[in-house]
């Protein structure tokens, strides 16, 4: 079916659906609906809609629906806060829903909150009359289901993916163009301190690993770190440019896997436009619902899965914060602790926190204590392997004391004296006794975990 065979309406029209109190969808990252959102502010502006609920994961672009302007007509209440609405919600003119970033389907689809009106993108028809949604699937399948209309921009810069996207463009009540390039994000090159992390990180990384990681300089510098290794798998939310040339080499094949071998799993995609072309009708990508994705019972099927994620703070017995600072709303639980747990659970898997040991204005990120107001996204319980460029230390089996000791030898040399004084303060005088006559720990391979948490030179 060819593209002008779909009949389609202006933005303006097409959003004429939106009631006031609805609760309306968007696709995110990459694929956010941007001419459909300038419609609908349009909309808003001239006073046709009020108490219009938004909800979605993080976007790409300009976000103008939660510009204080629009207090009273549209309330955004996210499931994830990118860089493009922090400012407004850290303000309360925009909001937050707490929810495990697998878990965004639910909330649709068991009914915790209405969907009313999805405005999603779409590529253009294939030749059986499915459109796909291209670089975000994540919970937008579970709106379309659900919500009374769907809204689809159609768009020939959006790549037909695979997998839980493709729709048959029946199931949609109307067409929008558009033909806007896709929301790209360049990476910089990995600085000292990441590349450092990276290495780190790489060592624990084994052949026939299943690979989850995040966005960003580490992963990056991660990836970059591992075309000597051999058969490795991707399961993962997303993925970015970094995996391109170790499937080129061959170093990602999914060989391994035990689910959806041969296959690089992911819910979304977010780096160049060489990335977006790259996943265009390969059916070595597969794009899946959030709820398969980030599901831990389903992720652990496979073996060594290696999930590699970041934070904004750990405390000295392995709390982790990462979607806040302080009180403040930084970005959101998202898969964190889907992945940690799902790798946990999987036979030789791990669960990787890498970060750098201090942040840019030289503050520790291993800490006493979580900043009061604080977030624990993932517990001391689900901790595991904790890496900055300093080392790699395991806490998994390690009591308080000792992942105290563990934390500290992997903070930052300058901050090492006053942690060390606050464990003190905290444990008491059998502190020093455990951290200058405890057994060597051994990590899951055997090896003393104290050879790994050497400074860089």
């Amino acid at each position: 079916m060819r593209a002008n065979a779909i009949p389609t309406v202006a933005p303006d029209e097409a959003v004429q659906a939106v009631q006031s109190g609805d609760h309306v969808h968007l696709s995110a990252t990459s694929n956010a609906p941007h001419c459909l959102i300038a419609a609908l502010c349009r909309r808003g502006r001239a006073g046709a809609l009020r108490d219009v609920h938004i909800h979605h994961l993080h976007t790409e672009g300009p976000a103008p629906y939660a510009d204080p302007a629009f207090e009273g007509v549209f309330q955004l209440d996210s499931f994830f806060v990118g860089p493009n609405v922090r400012s407004w919600t850290q303000q309360g003119y925009a909001d937050y829903i707490p929810v495990f970033l697998g878990e965004t389907q639910r909330l649709y689809r068991e009914g915790y909150l209405p969907c009313d009106v999805a405005l999603i993108q779409v590529s253009p028809p294939d030749e059986e009359g499915n459109v796909s949604l291209g670089t975000s699937v994540d919970a937008s399948v579970a709106a379309v289901e659900k919500a009374r209309v769907v809204i689809a921009a159609m768009n020939s810069f959006v790549p037909f993916t695979y997998g839980d996207g493709v729709i048959p463009a029946s199931r949609i009540h109307c067409f929008v163009e558009d033909n806007a390039p896709l929301e790209t994000v360049r990476f910089t090159e990995p600085d000292a301190v990441e590349a450092a992390i990276g290495r780190n990180c790489a060592a624990l990384i084994e052949d026939g690993a299943t690979l989850q990681m995040g966005i960003g300089a580490i992963p990056n510098a991660v990836l970059s770190q591992l075309s000597g290794h051999k058969n490795l798998g991707i399961h993962t939310e997303m993925f970015a440019d970094g995996v391109i040339p170790l499937v080129e080499k061959g170093v990602i094949n999914g060989a391994n896997k035990a689910i959806d071998r041969g296959k690089m799993v992911a819910t979304f995609l977010l780096g160049s436009k060489k990335l977006y072309d790259y996943v265009h009708r390969n059916d070595a990508v597969l794009m899946k619902d959030v709820g398969y994705t980030n599901d831990p019972f389903i992720l652990s099927r496979n073996p060594k899965v290696t999930a590699i994620n970041s934070a904004l703070q750990v405390d000295l017995t392995g709390q982790i914060c990462a979607d806040s600072l302080g009180t403040k709303c930084y970005s959101g639980v998202g898969g964190q602790i889907d992945f940690f747990y799902g790798a946990s659970r999987s036979a030789g898997g791990k669960a990787i926190l890498a970060m750098p040991s201090a942040t840019d204005k030289k503050v520790s990120k291993i800490a006493p204590v979580l900043t009061p107001g604080a977030g624990v996204v993932t517990t001391r319980a689900h901790a595991h392997w904790i890496v900055t460029e300093y080392g790699a230390v395991n806490l998994y089996g390690r009591p308080l004391q000792e992942r105290a000791r563990l934390l500290i030898g992997i903070a930052h040399p300058d901050h090492r004296e006053a942690l060390d004084r606050a464990a003190f303060e905290r444990f008491g005088p059998h502190y020093h006794f455990v951290r200058q006559h405890a057994a060597p720990v051994r990590d899951g391979a055997g090896q003393p975990a104290e050879s790994k948490s050497k400074p860089e030179s």
